[in-house]
């Protein structure tokens, strides 16, 4: 019997703010990158094989066009790409997960059946984006549910935005937890968003582990990183048992494009 040929392939997933990609070779993936939203011109380029610079150079290496393979949940975005020549756009009704809802987006059903199949049912994923999700899935492969909030970066940027006189602040400037009871206004907003978003975390984790006790929790997110090493400084018994996993869409992506 013949070896399977292992022919590269593109994941894309369109979030909120910014796209994500993955290069794949066969089942495995290679690299990730992130990019800005990309004008139709370029997707043009990038579909006759034209060196972009924000793209890794092993790519245009790569016969043309490589398949692409899309998670959107942005459907102007997912409108563009449908230039693009060779592209599978994946939807919730391609997702196995049972007793799922017309509105849940792409990206947690992805996510959740990624992380299911790679570290096993009942899972809960945590996704530290622009919006902080929770959505949890039980060993039945149901989807038990979950919950929504603004990621930190959205609170901050919502108190500076909304507010007359309160700065606005980056995460990315961040390196330590603030005093809780602070004396100046930047440390105040970040003891508010970051103690009682770090509060919320908690909770949901010990309520999914009071109903499923040996489920696995990952998380996943522009802010995981930020967020677990906050939680690790303050609950480190949650975080020894949070795994930390970029990927999970991508498990989900390649998860389905085998079917």
């Amino acid at each position: 019997m013949k070896p399977r040929i292992q022919k590269p392939w593109l994941a894309l997933e369109i979030g909120n703010s910014r796209l994500h990609w993955g290069l794949f070779v066969g089942e495995t993936l290679d690299c990730t990158w992130n990019t800005d939203y990309l004008p139709d011109s370029v997707i043009q380029q990038l579909g006759n094989g034209r060196t972009l610079d924000d793209f890794p150079a092993k790519i245009f290496t790569l016969p043309c066009p490589l398949t692409l393979v899309i998670a959107s949940v942005v459907p102007s975005q997912t409108a563009l790409w449908q230039s693009y020549p060779n592209v599978k756009v994946i939807t919730l009704e391609n997702v196995p997960l049972k007793n799922t809802y017309p509105t849940l987006g792409i990206d947690r059903a992805l996510a959740l059946w990624g992380a299911g199949i790679k570290l096993g049912f009942p899972i809960l994923v945590i996704d530290a984006g622009t919006a902080l999700t929770f959505t949890g899935a039980d060993s039945q492969q149901n989807l038990v549910g979950g919950a929504i909030l603004p990621g930190l970066g959205l609170q901050f940027a919502t108190l500076g935005e909304k507010t007359s006189q309160l700065p606005q602040l980056e995460t990315q400037n961040f390196t330590s937890l603030p005093p809780r009871f602070a004396l100046n206004t930047p440390e105040a907003i970040q003891s508010g968003v970051i103690y009682t978003l770090l509060a919320g975390i908690k909770d949901f984790m010990t309520a999914w582990w009071d109903l499923y006790p040996n489920s696995k929790v990952a998380i996943k997110g522009g802010d995981r990183t930020l967020l677990f090493n906050y939680l690790q400084t303050l609950y480190p018994e949650l975080t020894a048992r949070l795994i930390v996993e970029p990927n999970l869409i991508f498990w989900g992506i390649a998860a389905i494009n085998e079917v």
